[in-house]
């Protein structure tokens, strides 16, 4: 078993501490974490996508919300975008190495919460029971 010791042995070491408001690094996990940046990086870790391909993958985000998340997560050098000069224009959007490593610890989250469903949903029901 890891200790939590174990697990943060060097990070003092580091020259970001997200838990520190002033940190950049905090704005970054924000944009990772968030709804819209956490499953349009789990989307586009399937493969290159457009943006209409990736806002049906990725269904309930808004067109605007779609768009801020993809410049953010641009800014962070998360996602690479690709304008071809076409008529009409085409614009292509994938991960970048760096966006590719998040996107890869990103999909190991998303597919223990979605294999821990039937414990969640258990823990719910106990949670409402209890309290109704």
């Amino acid at each position: 078993m890891t200790t939590t010791q174990e697990l943060t042995a060097g990070l003092d070491d580091l020259p970001y501490n997200v838990f520190a408001r002033a940190c950049p690094s905090r704005g970054t996990l924000e944009h990772v974490t968030g709804r819209w940046g956490a499953l349009t990086l789990g989307a586009l870790y399937e493969g290159s996508l457009r943006f209409n391909e990736l806002r049906r993958r990725v269904d309930g985000v808004s067109e605007k919300m779609l768009s801020q998340t993809l410049h953010a997560l641009e800014r962070d050098g998360l996602v690479h975008r690709e304008a071809q000069p076409t008529n009409p224009p085409r614009v292509d959007y994938e991960l970048t190495p760096l966006g590719r490593g998040v996107a890869e610890r990103l999909h190991a989250l998303i597919h223990f919460v979605e294999g821990s469903m039937d414990e969640v949903l258990a823990a719910r029901e106990r949670y409402d029971s209890a309290r109704a």
